[in-house]
C-alpha cells in the first residue's frame, strides 16, 4: 500500500509523503478493543452449554461485523490515503478497491491556507486547503499531520517552482535591451 514511485517523472522527487493524522485511527482502535472485551465478557459470563453457547456465537459474530465495518475498513481507508508533495506537483490519492488521484501542478496553485481547531492544535494536525487554477478549484486535505510545517513546505515548493519557470530581473533587463536593439529573441535565455 506504499505509494508507487513509478508515477513520478524522471526529474521529480518526493519532498513529503503523508497519510492522514493518526487521530483518524482512534475510533477504529476503540471499536476493536470494545469488541474484544465484549467477546471475552460473553465467554466468561455466559454458561458454556445450550443458550450460553449460542449467545457467545452471536456476540462473536456481531463483534466481528463491527470490527470489519468500524475498524478494518477505516484502517484501510487511512492506509490508502496519500498526500504526496514533490518538487513539481501535489498528488492526492485515495481508494481501497478503486483509486482516485488528483495531481495539482505547483504552477497552478494560487493559494493555500490551513485551519486548526483547538483539539487539532493539541494533537498537531489540521486542515490544509489548496486553491488551484482550473475547473476543480479547491482541494481540502483533512487531518494533515504537522499542518503548519506542511503549509510552509508547500509555500517553499510553489516559490521555488515559480523561480524555476520565470525570468529574473537581470534576464528580463537583458531581454528588453536585446528587443530595443532589434535583436531577434532567442529560444532559451541562458541561466545566470
Amino acid at each position: 500500500m506504499a505509494f508507487p514511485e513509478d508515477v513520478l517523472t524522471k526529474d521529480e522527487h518526493v519532498v513529503s509523503h503523508l497519510h492522514p493524522h493518526w487521530k483518524a485511527l482512534i475510533r477504529p482502535v476503540a471499536v476493536l478493543v470494545l469488541a474484544i472485551a465484549a467477546v471475552v465478557v460473553g465467554l466468561v459470563l455466559l454458561p458454556s452449554t445450550g443458550a450460553g453457547t449460542i449467545g457467545g456465537w452471536v456476540i462473536a459474530a456481531v463483534a466481528l461485523v463491527l470490527v470489519v465495518v468500524f475498524s478494518v475498513w477505516p484502517y484501510l481507508v487511512w492506509r490508502t490515503t496519500h498526500y504526496l508533495f514533490t518538487n513539481e506537483r501535489v498528488l492526492l490519492q485515495h481508494g481501497v478497491f478503486s483509486r482516485d488521484r488528483r495531481d495539482i501542478p505547483l504552477g497552478r496553485i494560487n493559494d493555500h491556507s490551513m485551519n486548526q481547531r483547538f483539539l487539532e492544535r493539541l494533537l498537531g494536525c489540521g486542515t490544509l486547503t489548496i486553491e488551484s487554477a482550473g475547473e476543480r478549484g479547491q482541494s481540502v486535505l483533512a487531518d494533515i499531520p504537522d499542518v503548519e510545517k506542511v503549509q510552509t513546505t508547500l509555500y517553499e515548493l510553489v516559490d521555488a517552482n515559480h523561480d524555476k519557470h520565470s525570468l529574473g530581473d537581470g534576464e528580463m533587463r537583458e531581454l528588453l535591451a536585446d528587443m530595443s536593439e532589434g535583436k531577434p529573441l532567442r529560444e532559451e535565455q541562458p541561466k545566470k
